[in-house]
């Protein structure tokens, strides 16, 4: 495993932020939000679960859309399988997953998920780094009518709806 620092730029006096970054493969893609990956931490067998940060796929039961998130993700992490994750202020979610922004060949996996239409942006707090791009993502996505948007057949229920609604 490889860790990468970068720092972000200074605004307004303040110092620069240390992003940490970390270099790994996928084990498989468990939906349009998760991932499993191997050899996170000290242990390189280790199978971790990473949800992406400010995205909310749609439910694998919510038909199609859930599966065309998860089998676009699998396409933007392709056969080669590393991918670098990048950590925000909470590093982990309620029940227990990683949060990470996922980066490959320089694209930020969260927002080309937003943009093409997959998934949808949730800003959740305090993991904000990103927002305003994946903010114009999903604009983008609205005003082209991309996958879930589309107006001939939009999704419905957002996620959260469909999980309450089919529980």
């Amino acid at each position: 495993m490889s860790i990468a620092l970068s720092l972000t730029g200074c605004q307004f006096g303040k110092k620069p932020e240390k992003a940490i970054k970390i270099q790994v493969n996928i084990s498989r893609v468990v939906s349009g939000q998760t991932l499993e990956v191997l050899g996170m931490g000290n242990q390189p067998t280790l199978i971790s679960q990473i949800r992406l940060i400010g995205v909310e796929a749609p439910n694998l039961r919510q038909r199609p859309w859930g599966l065309r998130a998860k089998k676009r993700l699998q396409e933007l992490i392709g056969k080669e399988q590393p991918v670098t994750l990048e950590f925000d202020i909470a590093a982990q979610d309620k029940i227990g997953r990683t949060l990470a922004y996922v980066w490959k060949d320089g694209k930020l996996l969260n927002e080309q998920l937003v943009k093409e239409g997959y998934v949808l942006h949730i800003a959740r707090s305090p993991n904000q780094k990103y927002n305003p791009r994946l903010e114009r993502a999903q604009q983008w996505a609205r005003l082209m009518g991309k996958q879930i948007w589309n107006p001939e057949k939009p999704m419905r229920l957002t996620p959260y709806e469909f999980r309450r609604q089919y529980r």
